[in-house]
C-alpha cells in the first residue's frame, strides 16, 4: 500500500498533556551525553535563572514523536514503520523546557512528495505549555522506503 499523500496539508487535534519530569530530562541528558549540570541538578539550573531542570535541546523530539505517532498508527495513511528512514530534524525553541512543563503538541503534515516510489514527509508540531505559550516547533523530514526496495 502506498503512502497516501492526500493528507499532507493535514493537523492533528492536540495530544494530550505531557508533564515533562525532572527525572526523564536526567535520563535523556544522560543518554545523549549531556554533562551540563543544569540538565541534571535543580540548584545548578536555578543559578543559571531556569525554574527547574532544563532539558537538552533535542528533548523536545520526545514531546514530537508522540504526536507524529497520530500519522504512523493511522491505516489509511499507508505508512509502514518499518520502513521509514529518519532524513532530518529540525528544532526551533522559543522558550527552554523545564521539568514541570505540561505540553501540548500539534502535529501538521506539511508536505509529502513521492519521488522514484520513495515518499519523502515532511512534519511539523508545535509544542505549546497546556496555556498557549509557544515552547518549540520540531520539523521532520522523513523517507519512506518502497515496499519492492
Amino acid at each position: 500500500m502506498p503512502v497516501d499523500t492526500g493528507y499532507a496539508g493535514r493537523e492533528y487535534p492536540p495530544n494530550a498533556v505531557y508533564e515533562v519530569g525532572r527525572e526523564h530530562l536526567r535520563s535523556f541528558a544522560a543518554a545523549v551525553g549531556a554533562q551540563h549540570p543544569a540538565h541534571h541538578d535543580e540548584a545548578a539550573a536555578q543559578a543559571l535563572g531556569h525554574r527547574d531542570v532544563v532539558a537538552t535541546p533535542t528533548f523536545a523530539v520526545v514531546v514530537a514523536q508522540r504526536a507524529e505517532a497520530q500519522l504512523f498508527t493511522d491505516p489509511a495513511a499507508g505508512i509502514d514503520f518499518s520502513r521509514v528512514v529518519h532524513a532530518d530534524e529540525r528544532f526551533t525553541h522559543h522558550r527552554p523546557i523545564h521539568a514541570g512543563d505540561r505540553l501540548v503538541s500539534v502535529l501538521h503534515v506539511d508536505s509529502i512528495v513521492e519521488r522514484a516510489g520513495l515518499a519523502m514527509i515532511t512534519t511539523r508540531v508545535e509544542i505549546a505549555t497546556e496555556a498557549g505559550e509557544a515552547v518549540a516547533t520540531v520539523v521532520s523530514t522523513l523517507a519512506v522506503r518502497p515496499e519492492e526496495f
